[in-house]
Parts: C-alpha cells; sequence; structure tokens
C-alpha cells in the first residue's frame, strides 16, 4: 500500500505505481479510506462497460462518488476479489498510463464467480502524482457457477498480485469454456 502523499517529504510525490496499487488495494479489500490516498477531490471517472454480465454507472465525479462506485457499492456486492495490472507504469510520473487489467470475484449474494478483463486508462495530476481521471473499460465478463470457486480461486490467489504479465496471468488458468474469450483478451498484443 502506498504511502500518503502527505507523509512523504515535501519534493515527493506519489508514484504512478503506487497510485494504482492504493486504488487496487482499496478496491479489494473494502478499504474507502485509501481512496483519497490515491485520488483528487475532483477526481473524474469514466466507465465502458461493454457487457450485460455487471452494472456500472457510466461516470462519476469527484472523491466521494468514485469512492461509492469503485469501492463501497462494489464490496457490497462482490468478495474475494483480486485485480491484477497486467503492466506497470514506464516510469514513476507518467502523465498517463493504459493497461489491461484482469479479475475475479465472488457474488455476496449467490456466491457465483466472475472473471472479467479490460483496460484501464489512468490520468495523473502533475503536482502531487494522484489519480485525476480513470477511464475503464470493462470488456468482458464471464459468470461462472459457485461450484467453480474452487477452481478459480486457487488461480487467482497464484497470480502475482497485483502487478503481473498476460502470460503470467494464463499460464494456470482453469480449461473452462467460459474463460476462453478472457484468455485471448489477456495475450492478444
Amino acid at each position: 500500500v502506498a504511502t500518503s502523499p502527505g507523509s512523504s517529504m515535501a519534493s515527493d510525490r506519489l508514484t504512478a505505481t503506487d497510485a494504482i496499487a492504493t486504488y487496487i488495494e482499496a478496491k479489494d479489500h473494502n478499504r474507502p479510506e485509501l481512496m483519497a490516498d490515491a485520488f483528487l477531490d475532483d477526481c473524474q471517472l469514466e466507465m465502458m462497460v461493454k457487457t450485460t454480465a455487471i452494472a456500472f454507472p457510466s461516470a462519476a465525479v469527484g472523491l466521494e462518488q468514485v469512492t461509492r462506485v469503485l469501492v463501497r457499492d462494489f464490496s457490497a456486492q462482490y468478495d474475494n476479489v483480486r485485480t491484477f495490472c497486467l503492466s506497470r507504469p514506464p516510469s514513476d510520473h507518467p502523465s498517463q498510463f493504459r493497461c489491461r487489467w484482469l479479475v475475479g470475484m465472488t457474488a455476496r449474494q449467490d456466491g457465483a464467480v466472475r472473471v472479467g478483463c479490460g483496460n484501464y486508462d489512468w490520468h495523473f495530476h502533475p503536482g502531487d502524482g494522484r489519480v485525476a481521471r480513470l477511464f475503464i473499460e470493462i470488456a468482458l465478463m464471464s459468470v461462472l457457477p459457485a461450484e467453480d470457486a474452487g477452481r478459480i480461486l486457487p488461480w487467482l490467489s497464484a497470480i502475482p498480485y497485483p502487478w503481473c504479465s498476460g502470460p503470467d496471468a494464463v499460464r494456470d488458468m482453469p480449461s473452462i469454456e467460459a474463460l476462453a474469450a478472457i484468455r485471448a483478451f489477456i495475450v492478444a498484443r
């Protein structure tokens, strides 16, 4: 988890890697208090959901709304969440960064397993390094029965977290037909 921007030396600023890792920690572990360490107060979220297997609003503005959408509401519906970025930012302080992601989780209501993938487009504040704008594309989301959790969750737990390569992410992916399109998306260049 990243250090709060205010707790480091005045000349330091949050790295892109730390901002993204802090967001993942907040989302995956229901830690809304961490979002202020990663996002600006006036941050913007835009989402493009290309599947009917999960629903999100298309936009949110401001830290409170973004935290509600990405952490509070999300955590109320899902647990056992593991999110992976399939590449790291190329430098400590890029102005923007695009990467593919993979996520797996179980639904609190019925235990169904969801595995999805897409793209993140991060835009960072040049002053302190926190996220000013985030665009999330949810390209694919597969819903599997609760009985598949015994195959999916161990696979997700074995992937380097939260950073891994596409090949590392799919190396031990269970051979389940519903995951074939996700495998193809992850390994495509």
